[in-house]
């Protein structure tokens, strides 16, 4: 199913979407959405197969719909910690300046809830933090069930689903080269930050995603194909990441880990950072990095598509 946070007026809502439609789960119980299972995403994904099982009778019975045109989707969870994973597709390690672990162990930093905004919701360009400011579509996967220390064979038992999250980053603050000629990444400063992770629109239930590991994903600038690959060219899988994160972290549900981008970056086509654009297939080559105007679109399959505006700050 395709879970879904939405605005009902001042107050939000959980959903399911389905079709043209979204069912208002609360409200098809016949309750006003106070209390677990369906008060909100955390809540839902919290109360595990149960709460699952019991959505989908709703679904069933009719009740609780109302038509997809006429509300707001809202970020569908803003998770208190996103794992983040960089350096994580071939293609893309292969366009970029190598820092000395590209490729060699997944690079690892966060973002929060801090960072989060929603579909339509704007990406804030702020020429004070960047004037590099580039976006990546990544899959997201949405941690249901906790564990530290969880082994690869096991780790997608963990899931919950998966949703969307575009990594938006401030180049500028990325890429640092010393007097040497040496290459590190500030991942601090270069990726967390206000906006810096639209995420959505909808977190697809790990039933409806066999195998994360053959997914397609695109990435549009006004209507330019910048990004086309698929979750193959990963160097670490979604299975890998979650055995590799929860040695650091107990992982808890409603975490996210985001997975790494893939070729087709501004970054690719910017010689002062070291890029290195391959011309990839069907790509169009970015001229310049995000500016206000622009409007992004992170697409992926079987998960929806992800639109955000950039606007000045």
């Amino acid at each position: 199913m395709k879970v879904v946070t939405f605005a009902d007026g001042a107050a939000e809502r959980l959903g399911v979407l389905v079709g043209n439609e979204i069912v208002d789960l609360a409200r098809a119980a016949g309750g006003n959405g106070e209390g677990a299972p369906f008060a909100d995403m955390l809540s839902f994904i919290r109360a595990g197969a149960s709460a699952r099982t019991a959505a989908e009778a709703l679904i069933d019975s009719g009740k609780g719909r109302t038509a997809a045109s006429g509300v707001k989707l809202l970020a569908p969870l803003k998770p208190s910690t996103i794992l983040c994973s960089g350096s994580n597709y071939h293609a893309h390690n292969a366009e970029k300046k190598d820092s000395a672990i590209s490729g060699k162990e997944p690079e690892f930093f966060v973002k929060t809830a801090d960072c989060v905004v929603g579909p339509d919701e704007p990406i804030l360009y702020d020429p004070k933090l960047s004037e590099k400011l580039d976006c990546e579509t990544e899959l997201a996967v949405v941690i249901g069930a906790p564990g530290r220390h969880i082994p690869v064979e096991r780790a997608l038992d963990h899931v919950f689903g998966y949703t969307i999250v575009n990594d938006v980053t401030a180049r500028d603050r990325q890429v640092r080269t010393n007097d040497q000629g040496f290459t590190w990444y500030e991942l601090g400063r270069g990726k967390a930050f206000d906006s810096s992770a639209p995420l959505g629109p909808t977190i697809v239930t790990a039933d409806e995603v066999p195998d994360p590991q053959n997914l397609w994903l695109k990435t549009r600038i006004n209507g330019e194909l910048r990004q086309s690959s698929n979750t193959s060219d990963m160097i670490w899988s979604c299975a890998e990441l979650i055995h590799f994160f929860s040695t650091n972290f107990t992982l808890r549900p409603g975490m996210v880990i985001i997975t790494g981008t893939p070729a087709g970056t501004a970054w690719s086509t910017d010689a002062s950072l070291g890029g290195k654009w391959r011309g990839e297939p069907g790509l169009v080559p970015a001229t310049r990095y995000c500016l206000p105007g622009d409007v992004i679109e992170c697409e992926m399959e079987k998960i929806g598509l992800l639109r955000n505006p950039v606007a000045a700050a």
